[in-house]
C-alpha cells in the first residue's frame, strides 16, 4: 500500500524542517516487540524517503543508527554533530540536510549544564550529559541565512529541563539571524520550561503560529500505540518571529502497523521573510556551493 507524506520535499523558497526522535537500539527485547531497532530501521528509511526534509533534527541517534538516517534521506545530505560523551561517542541529536539546497557555514556543540563548554558536563540533576547542537546555514537558491538548533532535554530533571529553556532561548535571542529551533523537550506544552522558552515571543511554536495545520493535535509520543487527541506535545518545532510557518503536522504515518519510533516526527514549512538574514554576498540561484 503506498502511503502519502505529510509534506514531502519541498522547492525553494520553502523550507521543510522535522524534529525525530528516532529511538536508540534496545538490548534484550522479545523478539515481537515493536521497540527492535531491527524492525524499525526500514520504516525509519521509509518515512525519510518520503519526507525529505532539508533539515532533519535527530534525537537518541546512536552511531549504528546513521547509516539508516543516511539511506532514507538520499546520498545528497550531511550531517553536523557529535555523541554527547567527553569523547564525543554516545548518544547524539545531529542535524541532517540537505546539501544541494543548504550550506554549512559553522557549528557549536553544547552541554546542557554550568559549563556548557564542557564536553559531556553534567549538572542541574542530569543523570546523564544532555546536549544541543547549533548550526549556521547559508539557503543556496536564497541566499538567507540562519541557526537550526537541535536538543534533546533531560525526561528526569525539572530544573534542567528549565535551566536548558532558558539557555535555549538566550541562545536564540543573542543571535541576529532568524533561528529554528527543533527538539525532544520532554515536556508538555504549557509546561514551565515551555513558557520559559517562548517568554517574551523571542520563540514562538510552529504549532500555535501555523496558517495550516496538516494533521489533528496528537500527541507525539505515542510509544507504539493508536495516536491519542489532547496528549503530551513534547516534540516541537519553534522559530523567531521572523520565519512564517506555512504548514505543520505531527506525522502519525505507520507501515502495515507499525512505527519507525516511539515518538511521531513534527514537521513545518517556512518561509524566512526577515531581510537579517539575507547574506548579500550570497546571491541567488547558482552561487558558489
Amino acid at each position: 500500500m503506498t502511503v502519502s507524506p505529510l509534506v514531502g520535499p519541498v522547492a525553494a523558497p520553502e523550507l521543510h524542517v522535522m524534529t525525530f526522535n528516532i529511538r536508540r537500539p534496545v538490548r534484550n527485547l522479545k523478539p515481537r516487540s515493536p521497540d527492535r531497532w531491527a524492525y524499525r530501521e526500514p520504516l525509519v528509511r521509509r518515512l525519510l524517503a518520503a519526507e525529505r526534509p532539508t533539515i532533519v533534527g535527530i534525537q537518541e541517534a546512536m552511531p549504528e543508527q546513521y547509516d539508516a538516517v543516511r539511506v532514507g534521506l538520499g546520498p545528497g545530505y550531511d550531517y553536523v554533530g557529535r555523541g554527547r560523551k567527553a569523547d564525543g561517542t554516545g548518544e547524539s541529536c545531529p542535524l541532517f540536510y540537505d546539501t544541494e539546497r543548504l550550506k554549512l557555514l559553522d557549528s557549536e556543540q553544547f552541554a546542557l549544564s554550568e559549563t556548557p563548554h564542557t564536553p559531556g558536563s553534567s549538572s542541574w540533576g542530569n543523570m546523564v550529559p544532555r546536549i544541543l547542537i547549533s548550526a549556521n546555514f547559508r539557503d543556496i537558491v536564497t541566499g538567507t541565512r540562519f541557526v537550526a538548533i537541535n536538543t534533546h532535554w533531560d525526561h528526569m530533571s525539572r530544573t534542567s529541563r528549565l535551566l536548558s529553556a532558558n539557555m535555549v532561548r538566550n541562545l536564540a535571542g543573542t543571535d541576529s539571524l532568524p533561528v529554528v529551533v527543533l527538539g525532544d523537550f520532554n515536556t508538555d506544552a504549557g509546561t514551565k520550561p515551555y513558557e520559559a522558552l517562548t517568554r517574551g515571543g523571542v520563540l514562538l511554536d510552529a504549532w500555535e503560529t501555523a496558517e495550516d495545520r496538516l494533521s489533528p493535535r496528537w500527541g507525539t509520543f505515542p510509544r507504539y500505540r493508536e495516536p491519542e487527541l489532547g496528549r503530551k506535545r513534547i516534540d516541537w518545532v519553534l522559530a523567531t518571529p521572523s520565519v512564517s510557518v506555512l504548514r505543520t503536522g505531527i506525522n502519525t504515518t505507520t507501515y502495515d502497523g507499525g512505527w519507525p519510533s516511539d515518538h511521531a516526527p513534527v514537521q513545518a514549512v517556512l518561509r524566512f521573510d526577515s531581510p537579517a538574514g539575507l547574506d548579500e554576498t550570497a546571491g541567488t540561484a547558482g552561487a558558489e556551493k
